[in-house]
C-alpha cells in the first residue's frame, strides 16, 4: 500500500467513526437545507473536516475538492477528491447506507488511488492504479454474468432535476426488461464499490459530481470492469455522468443511454 492509499485509508476510518457516533441520533438543529432537496448535516463537515486535516498534515502541496466546499490549492498538480458523507439523506433518516469516498488525480488527470469505506459494515473497499481492487484486503472483480435475466443493476434517481427525467424513465424502462432487478441505494460511491466486487452486475447514473464516483470509478476499473460516460467516452470528469460494468452490462447500458439521452449520436458497435 503506498502512502497515498495508507493516508486516504486511515482518514475515511476516522471519518467514519465520526459517523458512526451519531448516526440514529443526529437531531434536526444539526442539518442545513443547501439546495433543493439537497442537505449537508455537522457529521458531514465535521467528516470533511478530519479528512481534509489528515491528508494536509500528509501531503501539503496538493490540492483538494471536497463536496462541502473545503478547498486547498497545493502546487503539486495532484488533487484529492472527498465525499465525506455519500449518502447525507440516508444518514438524516438513520437508513444505514452511507459512505465516505477519497480518491487521488494526478497531474494528468488520471486517478491514482481510490477508497470507499462503508462504516456500518465496516467495509473498505480500495484500489490503486495498476494494482488491482480489493474489498478489506481481498481482492474483487466485477461480476463475469452474461443473462440478462440474472442481471442485478444500481442506478440513481433524479432528485433535485427534471428536465431529464423522461429520458430516465424511458431508459429505466428498458433496463427493468433487461435485467432481474433495480436497486437505488442512495450513494453512488457503494453502487460503484458494489458493481466492482460483483454485487451489482452494472450501475448507471446521470449527472454526477467528482466527488461522488472519483474513487468508485478506479475500484470499478482495477477491477477488471469499463467504466464511461453516457456518450461512451472514458473522461468521465467530462460531463459526470456514470456508466458502469462488465462486458455485457456496460454496452447494453450504453446503447441503451445513447438511445434515450443522446438519440443524435450513433449508436456504438
Amino acid at each position: 500500500m503506498s502512502r497515498e492509499l495508507d493516508t486516504a485509508v486511515k482518514a475515511a476510518k476516522a471519518a467514519g467513526e465520526i459517523t458512526l457516533r451519531k448516526f440514529g441520533e443526529i437531531s434536526s438543529r444539526e442539518i442545513v437545507q443547501k439546495e433543493f432537496k439537497d442537505f449537508v448535516t455537522e457529521v458531514d463537515k465535521a467528516c470533511e473536516a478530519s479528512i481534509s486535516s489528515l491528508i494536509t498534515a500528509a501531503f501539503p502541496e496538493d490540492s483538494m475538492l471536497c463536496e462541502e466546499g473545503t478547498i486547498a490549492e497545493g502546487g503539486s498538480g495532484r488533487r484529492w477528491i472527498v465525499d465525506p458523507l455519500d449518502g447525507t439523506l440516508n444518514f438524516i433518516h438513520s437508513f444505514p447506507v452511507f459512505s465516505i469516498s477519497i480518491a487521488l488525480r494526478d497531474p494528468e488527470g488520471e486517478i491514482l488511488c481510490g477508497v470507499v469505506y462503508q462504516p456500518v459494515l465496516r467495509e473498505l473497499f480500495t484500489a490503486e492504479k495498476g494494482g488491482g481492487a480489493f474489498l478489506n484486503g481481498k481482492a474483487i472483480s466485477v461480476s463475469s454474468r452474461c443473462d440478462k435475466e440474472s442481471f442485478l443493476i444500481g442506478t440513481g434517481l433524479p432528485f433535485k432535476e427534471y428536465h431529464y427525467l423522461d429520458s430516465y424513465v424511458a431508459m429505466l424502462k428498458e433496463v427493468i426488461h433487461d435485467s432481474a432487478g433495480i436497486r437505488r441505494a442512495g450513494s453512488a460511491a457503494i453502487d460503484l464499490a458494489y458493481t466492482a466486487c460483483g454485487r451489482f452486475d452494472g450501475f448507471w447514473e446521470y449527472k454526477l459530481y467528482p466527488w461522488d464516483f472519483a474513487a468508485g470509478v478506479l475500484l470499478v476499473r482495477e477491477a477488471g470492469g469499463t467504466v464511461t460516460d453516457f456518450e461512451g467516452r472514458a473522461d468521465v470528469f467530462l460531463k459526470q455522468s456514470i456508466i458502469a460494468g462488465n462486458a455485457t452490462t456496460h454496452p447494453m447500458l450504453l446503447e441503451k443511454a445513447l438511445k434515450h439521452f443522446h438519440p443524435e449520436l450513433p449508436l456504438k458497435p
